[in-house]
């Protein structure tokens, strides 16, 4: 915990997606086309992650699971995760039996913050892996499990905003 003056804002990076993206594998994936980067002035600087989503379902047995990733000269570290405990899956955001029947209708919103060290001065990307936990689910970004071509079915955007913050 530091204490006294608080760090200097060095630069901000922020990648937004509006369109869509699905996800239907047991195997780890990042969401494509949110993958910011961002190369920090110091290997002392800090960089915020905000990460903000849109996750929608395909049914309300929907289980699906985020994670975290730095990744620095192509080498990938997952960063922000729970600890394990026996067969428990970890990540910064899972979910499990969405909902009930409204779960196809609706977005859930994600929105986490993580205060990262990446000590390097070299470009940093992070990426938000996602996977779901039955081969027979769906999972998607910005929009809804339904997703008909009607005004009732919404679609969304995303973002994750990194911020370098000088120590």
């Amino acid at each position: 915990t530091k204490t006294g003056g608080f760090g200097k804002l060095l630069q901000v990076v922020e990648t937004v997606k509006t369109d869509t993206a699905t996800q239907s594998s047991t195997t780890y994936a990042a969401i494509s086309g949110l993958q910011p980067s961002i190369t920090p002035t110091s290997s002392t600087s800090k960089i915020l992650v905000m990460i903000n989503l849109k996750i929608g379902v395909s049914h309300n047995y929907a289980d699906f699971n985020l994670k975290l990733y730095r990744s620095v000269g192509g080498t990938e570290t997952e960063i922000f995760s729970g600890d394990t405990a026996g067969n428990r899956t970890t990540g910064f955001m899972g979910q499990q039996d969405t909902m009930g029947d409204v779960a196809v209708y609706v977005h859930v919103p994600v929105s986490s913050q993580y205060l990262d060290s990446p000590s390097t001065t070299s470009a940093v990307t992070y990426l938000v892996k996602w996977h779901v936990k039955r081969s027979s689910t769906y999972i998607y970004c910005n929009r809804c499990g339904t997703d008909g071509d009607d005004s009732g079915n919404h679609r969304a955007s995303s973002s994750i905003t990194l911020m370098e913050i000088a120590p």
